[in-house]
């Protein structure tokens, strides 16, 4: 008989009410994508550039938001048991339970929402709150200092149910979201953003010096708390600066880089935009 957790009765009951959930593994996020999605071009029948709603064919826990899901048998399965038992917290898709969580990560930024939002259903956080509207919206990040908006494509942790009632999504809230971010250049919306240097392997370092570049790049974006379009940015302004003359990168980097801004919220178009404007101001 399988073995009921703590955090997958949380996450059947919070199904059973139609909230779409997966697990998080510490540091607040997904479980990796499995081997068949993390290459590239990935052969599953979700797409991890989350253009397609909805969760992949995969056994397991995949692409972040998407594999949220309200299916009993699923989150029950061997797989996801697994996945359970390893989880640090549950979370959920909250424009697939159609609210927009507005994330507070800071005393100012809490202050300001105070001032300048409707009251509503509030969730207490670490540093923060999460105010829930009812309604949905696009995802965004560093709207304002210490905001993030979670919606559609994205994922937020369950905190609880908080205090108080949901109150309809304020056109201030909207507001937020639909400024576009200045780009350099507008991109393609894919995955593929090719370098114009030369191909083969680097001729300055090692194969596994790369290795523990990309690595070490996945962290610096994962443990990223704040000023996540940022830290993307500059992540792929190192990568680049350090291997983008040679050749070295290939789709497979690039995917692991974009797969990890995903996973904190951030959209493939953004990736491109941030992976573009990235190559631009290097000149390459």
């Amino acid at each position: 008989m399988t073995q009921q957790t703590p955090l997958r009765r949380v996450a059947l009951t919070l199904a059973a009410a139609g909230i779409p959930v997966l697990p998080l593994r510490a540091g607040k996020v997904p479980f990796g994508n499995c081997r068949t999605c993390a290459g590239s071009p990935p052969r599953c029948g979700g797409r991890p550039n989350m253009k397609t709603p909805g969760p992949c064919q995969c056994p397991a826990p995949c692409h972040a938001w998407a594999a949220a899901t309200t299916d009993p048998h699923v989150l029950t399965s061997p797989p996801w048991d697994a996945a359970w038992r390893r989880a640090a917290a549950v979370a959920y898709h909250p424009g697939g339970a159609g609210v927009t969580v507005v994330d507070l990560d800071d005393a100012a930024a809490v202050a300001w929402a105070r001032e300048s939002l409707p009251a509503t259903r509030t969730v207490p956080t670490t540093r923060g709150e999460h105010w829930i509207y009812e309604g949905t919206v696009r995802s965004v990040n560093d709207v304002r200092p210490g905001v993030d908006i979670k919606s559609s494509k994205a994922y937020a942790r369950w905190l609880g149910s908080g205090t108080g009632s949901t109150a309809a999504l304020p056109d201030a809230v909207r507001a937020l979201v639909v400024k576009e971010p200045p780009t350099v250049r507008r991109a393609p919306q894919t995955l593929i953003a090719p370098l114009r240097a030369g191909q083969g392997e680097c001729r300055h370092r090692t194969p596994a010096y790369l290795e523990r570049g990309i690595v070490m790049a996945e962290r610096r974006i994962t443990g990223a708390t704040s000023g996540v379009h940022a830290t993307v940015y500059q992540t792929f302004l190192a990568v680049l600066s350090t291997h983008g003359r040679c050749g070295c990168l290939t789709d497979t980097h690039m995917q692991r880089l974009f797969t990890a801004a995903q996973a904190k919220g951030e959209t493939a178009r953004h990736c491109t935009d941030a992976w573009t404007n990235a190559l631009t101001t290097l000149g390459l």
